[in-house]
């Protein structure tokens, strides 16, 4: 479906969106968009469903209906599941009184469709409160929910409420689309907040804050990398968990122009030589910084070879084995080895993949042997990770446009589309499809959750607990 050089789909700025945890966890845990590894994948989870219906409700344990859609992904922690959403759409009546131009109603008498008449069935960024919702994992009741934002509107394929939260299992942190950061505890009591662009600047992102803070050590890694709309530097900052304070805050150069300083990418943890890195990406390069102290250690750069002035970035950096995964607005996917500084472009390259199918918003998955790469039409290509030679591929799914990431889990790989669909895809060096499962055919951008032996899955309406 895609040209070369496609509209942005922001949606999955899931795709990015989301939170990534590295810390120990308990093995029911999916505390981040990218799981307890931190890269999509998870080897606890066994027993997991290949297939399921709402139509005939087979293997719904429980689906609980959401205020409004967003890609926010679930994240879980014991018998809780967070999650973000906005409050409900206004009706015309409300958006007539209180000139909400942002609701359905206005924007239809505007003559304009949300994304750019690739709108959710909502058609419209739903309410203009954005909220942490906290459930049962048993049973999908609702035990609080608090809003921690106000302000949401249609960002290209997305809202104001992308980010998903990320938790140490004590606390549970959270950032909106327009940068603001808020930390509660499990009770839902707020512990402090953190309003990005009042600190430091409004934000400059052509289509809206779309990275998610990297949980390491007790502190949040955030990225700010933009330029479309602003002449202020690109950074990055840290922050104490528990109480918001600045630990450090560094500069990040590029020489990109017009809309590719933008990212919308959540960083990736590096462990190399007894030391930790934060891997960003974004600005046609690739950076590692030291993570006391935000330093950058070294750059790759080649991301954008052809000085492409629309060559933001959604796709994240993946971290697997030793091998550091760059993905760009499609072509190159780079793949490069650790451990050295300054500038590595040359000295660290391992492969350069520029054929079709790569990604543009999904984040890829790796088992260590095989990077499985999902382009945004719904294809799945399956490369050697050390050599970057296709292995199998790009195979049609047959779910059609995807933003969300897949997830590799039990021998599977879990591939969701726009509408709902999730193909189930076996894991290995061929391809064979298990199944291909429906739900309510809503506006599905999220990345699905998963921990033991449940799949937890967020439509425009509803989440959906799926098990056996």
């Amino acid at each position: 479906m895609k040209p070369s050089h496609p509209t942005p789909w922001f949606a999955a700025i899931t795709s990015l969106l989301a939170l990534s945890v590295v810390q120990p966890l308990v093995s029911a845990d999916w505390p981040s968009w990218r799981g307890p590894n931190g890269d999509g994948t998870t080897t606890t989870a066994k027993n997991l469903p290949e297939s399921w219906s709402a139509e005939t409700n087979t293997h719904i344990k429980w689906k609980r209906e959401l205020p409004a859609w967003s890609a926010a992904s679930p994240v879980i922690w014991g018998d809780k599941i967070f999650i973000v959403s906005p409050s409900a759409e206004a009706t015309a009546a409300q958006a007539e009184a209180t000139n909400l131009v942002g609701s359905a109603a206005v924007r239809a008498r505007q003559g304009r469709g949300a994304g750019n008449g690739r709108s959710p069935t909502t058609n419209g960024p739903g309410g203009q409160e954005i909220m942490l919702l906290c459930l049962s994992r048993s049973t999908g009741e609702e035990l609080w929910r608090k809003q921690f934002d106000r302000g949401n509107e249609i960002r290209m394929r997305h809202n104001s409420s992308s980010p998903s939260p990320v938790t140490d299992g004590k606390l549970v942190w959270v950032m909106s689309g327009n940068g603001v950061l808020t930390c509660f505890d499990f009770a839902g009591k707020e512990q402090w907040k953190f309003d990005v662009p009042a600190k430091f600047g409004k934000l400059g992102l052509n289509h809206g804050y779309g990275a998610s803070p990297l949980l390491l050590d007790g502190k949040l890694i955030i990225p700010v990398l933009h330029g479309m709309h602003t002449d202020d530097p690109s950074y990055v900052f840290a922050l104490k968990g528990t109480t918001g304070e600045v630990l450090w805050k560094v500069e990040r150069p590029t020489d990109a122009q017009r809309e590719s300083p933008d990212a919308y990418t959540t960083p990736a943890l590096l462990e190399t030589g007894g030391k930790k890195q934060i891997v960003i990406v974004g600005g046609d390069c690739a950076t590692g910084h030291d993570a006391d102290t935000g330093a950058e250690v070294w750059r790759a750069n080649g991301l954008n070879p052809r000085n492409n002035g629309a060559y933001r970035i959604v796709a994240s950096p993946v971290v697997r084995d030793g091998t550091i995964f760059t993905p760009t607005r499609e072509r190159p996917l780079m793949a490069w080895k650790p451990g050295g500084t300054g500038n590595i472009t040359a000295s660290h390259a391992l492969w350069k993949f520029e054929g079709q199918a790569a990604p543009d918003v999904p984040t890829p998955v790796s088992d260590g042997a095989r990077l499985y790469v999902v382009s945004d039409n719904g294809q799945l290509l399956c490369l050697d990770a050390k050599t970057g030679a296709v292995v199998y591929g790009p195979f049609d799914t047959g779910v059609g446009v995807t933003s969300a990431s897949p997830i590799l889990a039990d021998g599977k790989i879990y591939i969701t589309g726009h509408t709902a669909e999730t193909a189930v895809v076996q894991a290995g060096p061929e391809y064979k499809l298990l199944a291909k499962n429906s739900l309510d055919n809503s506006w599905t951008l999220a990345t699905p959750a998963i921990a033991d032996g449940e799949i937890y899955l967020r439509t425009a309406t509803h989440l959906y607990c799926i098990s056996k």
